[in-house]
């Protein structure tokens, strides 16, 4: 997020609640009370404050966020893409269940990639 940009969830100060699942992901990312907090005050955050709250990686200086996005698209680019695809599917459906289920669920997607043997290089 750039300097001089702001975040926040607004949507009270116009008579409605955040949609789209923002009430759902807010309350995962910052905790229920911070959620509220945020949402009932329809405080907009800083780049600094949004970082430090954990809702963006990166507070970068004014025009320099497609910068500091290429840098991060570069270095993943390297990485293998079935690792990348199935530690996304891992992430993302682990981070909606219980940790139990989550451990499954990586565990599938390890299966998928576990029997490729290592390259070092």
């Amino acid at each position: 997020m750039s300097e001089g940009s702001k975040l926040g969830l607004v949507e009270a100060k116009l008579g409605i609640i955040p949609g789209a699942g923002g009430t759902q992901r807010i309350a995962r990312l910052v905790g229920a009370a911070r959620a509220k907090e945020l949402i009932f005050t329809a405080r907009r955050l800083s780049a600094n404050d949004a970082r430090e709250l954990g809702l963006v990686e990166y507070a970068v200086d004014a025009g320099g966020a497609f910068a500091k996005a290429m840098e991060l698209a570069q270095e993943i680019q390297t990485q293998a893409p079935l690792s990348l695809r199935l530690a996304k599917v891992a992430v993302n459906r682990g981070s909606e269940v219980d940790l139990a289920t989550g451990m499954a669920i990586e565990q599938a997607c390890y299966a998928q990639v576990g029997d490729i043997p290592l390259i070092l290089g």
